[in-house]
Parts: structure tokens; sequence; C-alpha cells
């Protein structure tokens, strides 16, 4: 298990917790995706172009049936006939056709980059800032919830520009068109008929919407909150099993699912209340319409072509108009959607570069220097620290190329000098400094690259062990892997496999044992070949053999690097140039081995014990 240092405290009751973020308006997060469809804007005006062409040509069809209606009053045996039907007709007609499902096809090929250009430009900005977010940001995160989030938003990209695009600009041009059309070519009333319905259709269907929105959003959450405690509860097997808890499981996601469900059969009942009062409205205004027509045909100021015309675009206009329900929700779901994943992009970075800061060169071995450190997990309003301290004016120094090794009980603070040290969080009070440089003066990407940890867990990738090696420095080569993996005492059981370097370690490494992981993170470390190195418990998963037989190589992979060794079985610390005894998050002790163990204090009382078979503290 891990030091009890190692996690994230519980805040207390009472310790303040970051606001919520505030609700974005719609078109807050419309102009936050405007600037990544600005690079686009080429293909965007290209676009509108080929969508005002196709709905001209859809517009035009209408008044060809109404031609063909009105020229085909002919008498019978006309020689005219065969001219007008085969000719007019099909020619016209197809052409028409063509040319809307040619400038539509048109329009989505010169868009479709834009399209996925946009979505594929976020998601890479969000998972850039995630790897930017402070540790206390992923230990407090769920991680199926986040992902669910990520994978809606980037869907949301594409469902809003496709919708907007595709579907509401080319309605209300064609919308405009049939008006227009409407108003010049008959009386008025035809086109206010139709606005007055549209109004009323886009009012009632607006006002439903909004309503289901509070249905659909807790939707969302709960499938959001199923999916992360499937997750959870897969990537806790092993535990599940130990304690026999598979039911106990599964009765936890039904629980969720159950709730799930019933949130999505209140929004399918919210849906078809919408439908239907849409239907009804559509039904009213194509009633109206026709009623008026026919009155003209009767009259004789309006021909039989006319009213086929009228109908004609009234089902033109009916069609897309049938979908503007669920158009508005799609678009309301992904401005919805986009709102998390730009307030993931929001979150606040804890730990960031300083403006003025300079990279670190450590080409030598550099001085490594904690003076007055001070530091806690918990943190109140403004950043100030909060709750239990964990470390409390701790100072030392790593000499260049010496190793240091910190020593205590769980809890002491030990692991939380390899965090500060990798900067992954700022102390609360003191400083930390490498090469007389503040960590908090140097770039983050220069600082880790000239530190390397061999944790006490260790995590590896879903691939393959070649790639899990290889990941202390991408682009090594395989004579280089080997070596490294030689050197950590790992080549003999990986050369045995059937599949060698290729063998795949399954997720989070779970294929492997405990002593094989870590034997693997330490090749690793090995590859890396940084000028400081942290060895966190190192070998605490392996057995006395190979422990005493990888002592020999950390040795090694410690010679002339300055080292700091965190260490639990003080066996593995004994030539060590300078020994620190930490407790509550003090040195109450250092000094060499035989000088520790002469001054017969805290480490002498923990080295009796340990030697003697007993349970350190």
């Amino acid at each position: 298990m891990r030091p009890a240092e190692s996690l994230s405290p519980t805040p207390p009751a009472g310790a303040a917790h970051p606001p919520a973020p505030a609700p974005r308006s719609d078109w807050r997060t419309l102009a936050r995706l405007l600037p990544y469809l600005w690079i686009y804007r080429w293909r965007v005006g290209l676009a509108l172009a080929f969508l005002v062409a196709a709905k001209v040509a859809n517009v035009g069809v209408p008044f060809l049936l109404k031609e063909l209606i009105d020229r085909l009053a002919i008498k019978p045996g006309d020689p005219a006939a065969l001219l007008v039907v085969p000719v007019g007709l099909l020619i016209a007609y197809a052409a028409l056709r063509l040319s809307t499902s040619l400038f539509t096809e048109l329009r989505e090929l010169v868009f479709a980059k834009a399209t996925e250009g946009t979505a594929r430009s976020i998601s890479l900005q969000v998972f850039r800032h995630l790897h930017a977010l402070s540790l206390r940001f992923h230990l407090e995160r769920q991680t199926g919830g986040m992902t669910r989030d990520i994978e809606r938003g980037t869907r949301g990209v594409q469902s809003l520009i496709s919708y907007s695009l595709y579907s509401i600009l080319p309605t209300l041009v064609e919308v405009g068109l049939v008006l227009t059309v409407l108003a010049v070519k008959f009386d008025a009333t035809f086109a206010w008929i139709t606005l007055a319905a549209l109004g009323v259709y886009i009012v009632f269907t607006v006002t439903v919407t909004e309503w289901r929105t509070k249905f659909r959003k807790q939707m969302n959450e709960l499938d959001s909150s199923s999916h992360s405690r499937a997750i959870d509860s897969l990537l806790n097997y092993e535990t599940v099993k130990y304690f026999n808890n598979e039911a106990f499981e599964a009765r936890r996601y039904d629980d969720s699912l159950d709730k799930l469900r019933r949130a999505r059969l209140k929004s399918q009942t919210t849906l078809s209340v919408l439908n239907t009062g849409q239907q009804l409205l559509i039904a009213c205004a194509l009633i109206a319409m026709l009623w008026r027509a026919t009155e003209g045909v009767v009259a004789g100021h309006m021909t039989l072509g006319d009213l086929v015309m009228i109908n004609a675009f009234m089902i033109q206009l009916y069609i897309p108009l049938n979908f503007l329900g669920v158009i508005y929700r799609e678009i309301k779901q992904a401005l919805t959607d986009l709102e998390k994943m730009f307030n993931l992009l929001e979150r606040e970075r804890e730990v960031r570069d300083a403006t003025d800061a300079v990279d670190l060169h450590a080409e030598t071995p550099p001085v490594v220097r904690f003076e007055n450190v001070s530091f806690t997990y918990d943190r109140a309003e403004g950043g100030q620290p909060a709750g239990r301290p964990i470390l409390q004016g701790l100072s030392f120094e790593i000499p260049a190329g010496h190793t240091v090794a910190v020593v205590g009980p769980s809890g002491a603070g030990k692991s939380t000098l390899a965090r500060l040290l990798f900067r992954f969080y700022d102390v609360s009070g003191g400083r930390i400094t490498i090469a007389g440089h503040d960590v908090r003066q140097l770039t983050q990407d220069s600082l880790r690259r000239a530190v390397g940890i061999v944790p006490q867990d260790t995590v590896l990738f879903n691939d393959t062990v070649a790639y899990n090696i290889a990941y202390g420095r991408p682009g090594a080569s395989q004579e280089e892997v080997v070596a490294a993996a030689r050197a950590a005492r790992i080549h003999d059981f990986i050369a045995s496999t059937p599949k060698g370097y290729e063998t795949m370690v399954g997720e989070r490494g779970l294929k492997l044992s405990g002593g094989e992981k870590q034997r693997v993170a330490i090749a690793r470390t090995l590859l890396k070949n940084p000028p400081i190195v942290i060895f966190d418990e190192a070998t605490s998963a392996l057995d006395s053999a190979n422990e005493r037989a990888i002592q020999e190589e950390l040795k090694s992979a410690a010679r002339n690097k300055t080292a700091l060794v965190i260490a639990h079985r003080l066996s593995t610390v004994v030539d060590a140039d300078e020994i620190l005894v930490m407790e509550a998050g003090r040195i109450i002790e250092r000094g060499t081995h035989s000088a520790l163990l002469a001054a017969e204090g805290r480490y002498a009382q923990m080295w009796a014990l340990q030697q003697s078979g007993a349970e350190g503290p």
C-alpha cells in the first residue's frame, strides 16, 4: 500500500473547495468555438456559397412542376405533347435534382476538413491541457466520467457544426426564398400564414426543448456516473475478487442503470409531447395554405400548377421543420457538452511556468537543496495552506554526484520529497533549488528531463515490454532497450517469454508480477539516464535474492549522479553518503549508517527491529 503521504488527503470538514465553474451561456460557448473555425474561413465561405446554390436549385423544382402542369393543358393528339413531356419534364427536372444533390455534396466535401480539423484541434488542446494540470486534479478526477465528457465534447463540435451548416442555415435560406416567392407571385396572405406557422412552431419547439433540457442533462449525468462506476469496478477487478464482492458491484451498477433507465424514459416521454405538438402545428399550417390556394383556383386567379407549387413548397419546408426539435435539442446538447470540455480547458493550472522561467542545463550532476521547505496537500481559498502539514521546515543538501537516503515510518513525508522535486506541487514555504536555481524559476519540461524516478508503485502502459522500457527515452534503439533491460536484470525473463520484447504487459502491467514491473521501471529510468535520480522504495516489490542483485545495479545507476533514495528497508541505504531519518515531516537524525548506529537513536532502533525480523515502524 502507498505511504499515507503519497495520497491526497480528504479535506477536513469546513475546508474550502474550489468553486464550481459558473454556467456558460450558449453565446459564450459559440464565441469560444469561433477561433477554431476562423482558421478555415475560406472553406466556410465556399461551403455557404454551395449551400445557397443548392437551395436555389431546390426551390426551382416546384416552379418547374407548376409550369409543366400548366402547359399540359393541351388537346389530345397535339404533337406538342411529345415535346413537352419527354424533353421538358425529364431533362429539366433531372437537371434541377442533380444540381441540388451536386451542390449539397460539394458543400459537405469542402467543409469536411473544417469540421474534422476543428474537432482534432480542440481534442488535442484538451489532451495537452489535462497533462499540464497538477497531480492534485488527477488524484481527484473520475477517469470514466471525464473521458465521457471529452468524448461527448468532441462529438459536440462535429454535431454543432454539422447541424448548423447542414440543417439550420439551409432551412433559413429556403424559408427566406419561399416567403419571397409567395409574397411576390401571390398575395401576401400565403407568406403571412407561412411566417405565422413558422413563428409558432419555433416558439413551441424552443419552449418545450428548454423544458426538456433538464431531463436530458440529468440523463447524461447519470450516464457518466454509471460509466465511471463500471470503469472503477473493472480497474479494481482484483480487489473485487479478493473480497468476493461481485454481487455488490453488480447491485451498485444495476442501481445506476435503473436511475439511468428512468431518466431516459422521462426524456422519451417529453420527446413524444414535443413531436406530437410539432405535427399538429404543421398540419394546421398545411390545411390553411391549401384551403387558401384551393379558393384561388376556384375563383380563377390561380392555376392548378400554382396549387401544386404551393403544396410542394410546404412539403419541402415541412421535411426539415419536422426535425427542428431534434436539431435544436442536439445543438443545445452539443453546446452543453462543449461547455463541459471548455470548462476542462479553463481549469486553472496549479503549477505553471513563470513568465521568466529558464531551462535547466545539467550536463553534469547538479547540487540539490531543500531550504526550510514546508508543505501541505490541502489548500484553502486563495491557495493558502490548510489541513495537516506534511513537511515542516525541512532543510538538507544532496551534493553533486552524491547519494542521500531518506528513511522513516509511513506518513513521515518521504515520497512527498520526490513529488516536490518533480514539481507536481509547489512548496508551501521555503524553496527547492537545483544547481542554484529555484525549481519554480525553471521550465517544467527541462526540470523533468533532468530527473528520473523508479517509483514504489509502477504503472505500465497496456503495450509491449519494449514499449514500456523505451518510454524512458522515446526513439531509443532496440540495442539500447536490451542493454537497459540487462542492467535491470530483467532481460533473461523477457527472453524466456514466447514473444520476447513484444510481450504485452496488460492494462497497468497486470500481466507482470510486482517485481517484474519494478525491474521494468528500473530499466526505463536507466535508459533515460538523467543527472538526478530518485529511487522511491525501488526494491520494495522484490524478494531478497533479487533485491541484492538489483542493489548493485542501482548503485551503478546512481554512480556519478545526484541521487535521492527513499527507503523503508534500511539494508538498501547503508552505503548512502548521508542518511536522513524523518518523522512527522521533520528530520530528527542525520549521518552515515555507522554514525547513526553509534548514536543509538531512532535509526538504531529501526535497524535493530529490522535485523531481528520484527516489523518496522
